[in-house]
């Protein structure tokens, strides 16, 4: 095999440091789809409904419940498969998408995303495909990002480019950012689980409506729970939703990933992205050791996991 033209940032550091970042990256995939696929049956649900209208022999059943990995995955694996292939072209990632999209392979995709793919199958230019204005506002970019916070080749034009591809929207683009440097902070330990996160982001986000969410956040007292920043709104506008799992995944110290990811469902909402997104930044500072092996279980039952281990495995192939 030919070197990669694009190497991890185990690059600048010992054999056991890069084995340890390899673990963080699969982790971090790992958690993010585990986040998405339990999440993903629960979307938009806001609590139990009391009908007392009907009656039940033997109560009311519940809910059926099946875990099922969405766009939130699939986009981060095609990322992960543009990245791996050498220096990062935008116009790939769209085609990818495409790709993806013709094979039958995204579930659940947002109207920005779906945009872009239409838009770059009739041959327009990955700078003018996908939605721009209040309607880009959406959390896609963000949720697809993660891999690139483990290449140091990344730059914040990268960031950009991935992001406009499907969402021109400064709200946009920051959520993307700050999960990026979330994933990165965690990576080099800057952020250790026990100090301020949403502090540590701040100074290198843009002035948005974004970020001054995460500023209100990181102003809670240390016993502030999920639930009540939920009430601050946790749907999928992203100045909602990535602040939201990003305070989430501050908490993943003191709850653990299953408890977290637990918490986060069960306050509705867009449950697959925010579970998904707080597994992501959970993952990359745990590493494999802080996935509960019942979830992991149990995502390997998913038919799609061959596929997903696939790629995994082929990304962390090119890393080296």
């Amino acid at each position: 095999m030919a070197p990669p033209t694009q190497s991890f940032v185990s690059g600048s550091v010992n054999k056991a440091q890069q084995k340890v970042l390899l673990g963080k990256f699969e982790a971090c995939l790992l958690c993010g789809a585990i986040g998405d696929a339990w999440g993903s049956s629960f979307e938009n649900e806001v609590g139990v409904v009391n009908d007392t209208t009907t009656y039940y022999v033997g109560g009311k059943p519940a809910k059926a419940r099946k875990w099922a990995i969405t766009d939130d995955t699939q986009l981060t694996l095609a990322t992960c498969e543009v990245l791996a292939a050498g220096p990062f072209d935008p116009a790939r990632l769209g085609q990818q998408f495409v790709a993806y999209f013709r094979q039958g392979q995204l579930t659940g995709l947002g109207a920005s995303t779906l945009k872009a793919i239409h838009d770059t199958e009739a041959g327009i230019h990955w700078t003018q495909t996908g939605r721009r204005g209040q309607f880009a506002a959406g959390n896609g970019a963000a949720m697809r990002i993660a891999p690139f916070a483990f290449y140091d080749a990344t730059t914040s034009q990268h960031l950009s480019d991935a992001c406009r591809i499907t969402h021109q929207n400064d709200d946009a683009y920051a959520g993307a950012l700050a999960v990026y440097l979330a994933v990165r902070a965690a990576l080099h330990q800057t952020w250790t689980g026990y100090n301020n996160l949403l502090l540590l982001l701040l100074p290198d986000l843009p002035d948005t409506n974004l970020t001054d969410r995460l500023r209100e956040l990181s102003c809670l007292p240390p016993d502030a729970t999920i639930a009540e920043v939920a009430q601050l709104g946790n749907n999928g506008y992203v100045v909602n939703s990535v602040p939201f799992a990003l305070f989430c995944a501050s908490k993943i110290r003191q709850l653990g990933l299953a408890n977290l990811l637990l918490q986060v469902i069960a306050t509705g909402g867009d449950t697959d992205t925010n579970a998904s997104i707080a597994g992501q930044i959970s993952g990359a500072l745990l590493g494999l050791a802080g996935i509960p092996t019942e979830l992991f279980l149990k995502l390997k039952q998913l038919p799609e996991y061959p596929w997903m281990r696939k790629i995994i495995d082929k990304t962390l192939l090119a890393g080296f």
